[in-house]
């Protein structure tokens, strides 16, 4: 790892996969409470940090698309982070506007295993995807590699 006399680490040193891509972790900036898991390539993360607004990669759809594009349920990114270890993760802290979750609830995390073996929801739905999306769910939705809308 440098030392503060080495040059300072920039989105270059970060490890993207084999694809171009990084995971990121998104997280409510004040509860830290994970909201979505999604991926960004370079210009993904350039454009969060060029708007303030995330923006991600659809591995299923091989597409760019922007939070919120389409519900208005946008990411106001409040900081970025990398582990110190690998640089090969993100988190990213934001403050949401209405819900994560393209299924409604606030947080993608919204099943929780229980006692039986079985998932139970333990989130709260804050709005109904069929009165934002209609029948074709927009935005990541049915993106098997993102759990964010």
């Amino acid at each position: 790892m440098p030392t503060e006399t080495e040059r300072p680490l920039t989105i270059d040193d970060l490890k993207f996969d084999d694809s171009g891509l990084i995971p990121a972790v998104v997280q409510d900036w004040q509860t830290l409470e994970v909201l979505m898991v999604a991926y960004m390539n370079r210009e993904s993360l350039e454009k969060t940090i060029a708007t303030g607004l995330t923006h991600f990669w659809s591995r299923s759809r091989q597409q760019f698309w922007k939070k919120g594009e389409t519900s208005g349920h946008v990411q106001r990114v409040k900081s970025i982070h990398t582990d110190i270890c690998d640089r090969d993760t993100l988190v990213v802290r934001v403050e949401q506007v209405g819900a994560a979750c393209h299924e409604g609830y606030r947080s993608c995390f919204s099943l929780q295993l229980q006692d039986d073996g079985t998932f139970a929801v333990v989130g709260e739905r804050v709005f109904d995807p069929d009165a934002v999306y209609g029948a074709s769910k927009g935005e990541g939705t049915k993106d098997t590699n993102s759990t964010g809308a």
